[in-house]
């Protein structure tokens, strides 16, 4: 892959493409008159991941672009030729059966916080080494930070570690907090309660904007990222050990023909490959149930939580830089495990959202509507009054933690991140933990890479971690709320204040999330308000407001492992659960020519918040990526 003469304009141009309203189809970098590049974004009907970058296939003739201005070549220790001159490096490709296959030392399946900060740290140690590996991160949004979303109060522990100089370099990271405030809501009251958070040091930020500018951090020391690509398989080689990834073919049509724009997936090969791909991974998930993960070291099934989140502009006299309130209680009911959080930022804007665990157990539960009534909240209702929404979107989380984490090391590589799930439940921050997770397994990588040794010491090094020690502290929380949100506060108050994360115990998670759902029998329907275009939305309104975007003529990416089931157990037992847990409207029960209800899976709305693949009541939906380049297009969430 080339590199280019200067990588700070990258995010430049992307933040800049929509304002410009130009279908760029930009073959390869290009100067501008600062002597900076222009970034690879192209059109999404571009399908390989050469052609992506400007190479497309021409590596293999012989043909080069005279624009590299290549001073010598050489054969690097493995054999691949490697270009040199005035704007990099250029590694060739070679052609696999039908698709291209691409070397690189380290692949990285996702560009969010834990997949660049291994890249970042892997890259630094190369620096101190002086060594000379090669990383790429894939990342299936159409750009990075297009796929991230969190109601972010940032920890930055982690980033003191990897990037000291993140205040010098102008991190997007500039509102610290200023108040910690901790409610219980009922319908009509907000009763304080004492705050069990320590923010103190911490900032409230925008995950996908941090994001970008970590993109940045990490090409400016030599990582290759390309977003737009989506791993849609492993590799592996004869002995089932993994090899890298492969992207999904791009240009078929729904009906699962060829379009004249057809190209054949990428094969990433990596000596070592990392998933960092968040919560409820699609790659993760297989490599856990195909080397038993789990069961290698006795952990619980994983257990989540679906986010809901809005951005509002508010009136200037209403808005606190740095104020931040959590909530528990209505709208949900006692047996509902969530809350909600409000979190003000830079700009008059201000991080609203919802979190509800998905162990509920009354089908009829629509997160989506339980965010638009808290909204009409007295306590909340007049912050939001006069404002603007910006930005909407949703996203599982796992809640699992200590109990839940797999071991994470596989042959030919290792999961990190919110793919393993270190989210620290009574904290509500993951992000911190990711990082440092990514970092570990950076350093294990180098280890085996530059001196030989095993990536199982990843294991090792994340159980000697304040990541471990963390989340060993934590463990009790999450479990404590099976027994209903009253005695939940309660064993939480003696583990925070009396215990102090040392109990002698360890409580167990309930029911897996799917299993958790009650047949529809057992319950009563619940009757939503209208929204009333001003702080409650219907679902279209808001699904326009992500920027949500996905070739229509495209195989669905949301499967039915068995067509029947819908019709013949979700909805006549569970009543049709897809139509309320999902917050994009993907799932809709539609009447055939029969005047029978169908199942209808509208995916191009797909948020990829991945609820529909955990809360599925017989586990009968499978998620897989779509088109890379396609779902929501966050840029402050």
């Amino acid at each position: 892959m080339h590199r280019f003469l200067s990588i700070s304009s990258k995010s430049t141009f992307l933040r800049n493409r929509k304002q410009l309203h130009l279908p760029f189809t930009c073959p390869i970098s290009c100067a501008t008159p600062n002597g900076h590049s222009c970034f690879h974004y192209l059109n999404q009907k571009s399908a390989s991941l050469g052609s992506r970058i400007g190479l497309h296939r021409f590596f293999s003739s012989g043909y080069f672009p005279n624009r590299f201005n290549l001073r010598e070549q050489e054969r690097d220790g493995n054999g691949f030729l490697r270009l040199r001159g005035l704007v990099g490096e250029v590694r060739s490709f070679s052609s696999e059966a039908d698709r291209e296959s691409i070397e690189y030392d380290v692949v990285i399946v996702g560009a969010g916080p834990a997949g660049l900060s291994a890249a970042i740290r892997f890259k630094q140690l190369c620096q101190e080494k002086n060594a000379d590996f090669s990383v790429c991160v894939v990342e299936k949004g159409a750009e990075v930070g297009a796929h991230i979303i969190s109601g972010n109060v940032f920890e930055p522990r982690a980033l003191n570690e990897l990037l000291p100089q993140w205040k010098q370099e102008e991190a997007p990271i500039n509102v610290p907090v200023s108040s910690d405030k901790f409610w219980f809501l009922t319908k009509d009251r907000a009763i304080s309660l004492p705050c069990p958070f320590n923010n103190k040091g911490n900032y409230v930020i925008s995950l996908s904007q941090l994001v970008r500018w970590m993109g940045v951090k990490a090409e400016e020391l030599g990582v290759e990222i390309y977003p737009g690509f989506a791993a849609s398989e492993i590799l592996y080689d004869a002995e089932n050990k993994v090899i890298g990834i492969g992207t999904n073919d791009m240009g078929i049509a729904k009906d699962g023909s060829k379009k004249e724009n057809f190209q054949r997936g990428v094969a990433l090969k990596g000596r070592i490959t990392l998933l960092a791909e968040g919560c409820r991974g699609s790659l993760s998930q297989k490599m856990m149930k195909k080397y038993k993960l789990r069961e290698n070291v006795q952990a619980q099934h994983q257990t989540y939580a679906l986010g809901i989140k809005e951005v509002w502009e508010i009136d200037e006299n209403k808005h606190k830089p740095g104020a931040v309130l959590h909530t528990l209680g209505w709208p949900l009911d006692s047996k509902t495990y969530g809350g909600s959080f409000v979190y003000h930022m830079q700009d008059r804007q201000i991080s609203i959202g919802l979190v509800v665990a998905l162990n509920y157990h009354n089908p009829f539960l629509n997160p989506y509507e339980e965010f638009q009534k808290l909204k009409h909240h007295p306590s909340i209702r007049p912050l939001l009054e006069g404002g603007t929404v910006l930005q909407y979107g949703a996203r599982t989380l796992n809640e699992g933690g200590f109990q839940s984490v797999p071991y994470p090391v596989f042959p030919g590589g290792a999961i990190i991140g919110c793919s393993a799930g270190f989210l620290n439940v009574p904290k509500i921050k993951g992000t911190h933990t990711a990082m440092k997770s990514g970092m570990l397994a950076a350093e294990t990588t180098f280890g085996v890479l530059h001196e030989g040794s095993n990536m199982e010491a990843y294991w090792d090094a994340l159980r000697d971690s304040w990541v471990w020690e963390e989340l060993h502290k934590a463990r009790n929380y999450r479990p404590a709320f099976e027994y209903g949100l009253f005695p939940g506060l309660a064993i939480s108050a003696l583990e925070h204040y009396v215990l102090k994360g040392k109990s002698p115990f360890t409580l167990k998670h309930g029911k897996p999330d799917h299993e958790a759902t009650n047949v529809a029998r057992l319950h009563s329907p619940i009757q939503y308000p209208k929204p009333d275009g001003i702080l409650s939305f219907d679902v279209l309104t808001s699904l326009h407001r992500s920027n949500t975007n996905h070739d229509h003529d495209q195989p669905a990416h949301l499967r039915l492992r068995d067509p029947n089931i819908p019709a013949n157990v979700n909805l006549p037992e569970y009543a049709g659960p897809e139509s309320h847990y999902c917050p994009a409207r993907v799932y809709e029960y539609v009447p055939d020519e029969k005047n029978h209800l169908k199942l209808q899976i509208n995916a191009q709305n797909c948020l990829h918040c991945k609820a529909c693949d955990i809360k599925d009541p017989k586990q009968n939906i499978e998620w897989t990526v779509p088109e890379g380049g396609g779902g929501p297009g966050y840029s402050v969430m």
